[in-house]
């Protein structure tokens, strides 16, 4: 049962790492990736479908983004689903190909990204706390039923707490490389 709930504890905790690197992934920088786009949703025949879904979507060069949509009468739709995101690019429909370039970030819109991602793994951190908190809510539930010996949930709560502190530990290391690539020019 203890091995259980540090499983579960392990799994939860993993996802939530999971989820930080997409949402760190989505935050743009002055560099051109391709799952930048990966979010958006464009409208495919009245369904609503993800770029990818609907387009090949490769790196021109470090700077700029190529979205080749398979279906040629979609790239007015899918520049303006770019447009209208929430990343602020400005894309430009050059024939059968959408060119998007990523302008240079100011020092200020650097900044502004830089809260956002201190917020992104705060949010991370809270999430591992709270799965520690379950997991020991648990542990103590089957103290109180008498399925485990005081001493065997004293050693899971330990384990726990190291469980807890490698997450936030990756979750701080995230943090860091992000913040670096935000900085750099």
């Amino acid at each position: 049962m203890i091995a259980d709930v540090k499983k579960t504890a392990d799994q939860k905790m993993r996802k939530t790492l999971e989820t930080l690197k997409s949402d760190l992934g989505r935050i743009r920088t002055g560099r051109a990736h391709a799952g930048l786009l990966d979010h958006i949703i464009v409208d495919y025949y009245g369904t609503p479908t993800p770029i990818p879904q609907v387009a090949n979507v490769t790196l021109i060069d470090a700077r700029t983004i190529g979205v080749s949509p398979w279906d040629k009468k979609m790239a007015g739709a899918i520049e303006k689903a770019i447009r209208n995101s929430d990343l602020g690019l400005n894309p430009a429909t050059m024939g059968e190909t959408v060119r998007v370039p990523m302008p240079s970030l100011t020092e200020e819109r650097r900044k502004e990204l830089i809260k956002v991602v201190r917020h992104e793994g705060e949010n991370a951190r809270v999430a591992v706390r709270n799965v520690r908190r379950d997991a020991n809510n648990h542990l103590k539930e089957l103290l109180k039923q008498k399925k485990v010996a005081e001493d065997e949930e004293r050693k899971a709560q330990d384990e726990v707490q190291k469980l807890t502190d490698r997450h936030i530990a990756e979750i701080d290391k995230q943090l860091q490389q992000k913040e670096t690539e935000l900085m750099a020019i």
